[in-house]
């Protein structure tokens, strides 16, 4: 089974996959708006890609995997141009939702990350 974890902000980020990333296996990265006490995003995108998602995590990532969720803040934090996700120059985030395997170039951004097919080849391209 998948090991799922969960952190909040740029330095969770940080400190997350500094850690993860001595596992040895394949990491998988879902950016996402910061929830509510009810466990809804200030970003509609995300609240319509999360369940997909995790579905596809369940099905398709495997025992070999982490997956992170990080939590991006609130909306005026994202909409800051110069917040640290998008001046990382390993993340480069443009638009959330965003999935990333870890160390690679694959990814999926904004309404891909709702499309069951694009999920399925996320998580099974090697």
């Amino acid at each position: 089974m998948v090991q799922l974890e969960n952190t909040k902000g740029f330095d969770g980020f940080q400190k997350s996959v500094e850690e993860l990333s001595k596992c040895g296996k394949k990491l998988f990265i879902y950016f996402t708006g910061e929830k509510d006490d009810k466990g809804v995003s200030w970003c509609p995108d995300c609240n319509v890609a999360g369940p997909k998602v995790e579905a596809a995590v369940k099905e398709f990532a495997g025992d070999d995997a982490v997956f992170l969720t990080v939590d991006v803040g609130d909306r005026p934090f994202w909409k800051d141009m110069k917040n640290p996700f998008r001046e990382d120059p390993r993340l480069k985030l443009m638009v959330i939702p965003t999935l990333i395997r870890w160390q690679t170039v694959i990814r999926l951004e904004g309404d891909q990350c709702e499309k069951p097919d694009l999920l399925e080849m996320f998580f099974n391209e090697d």
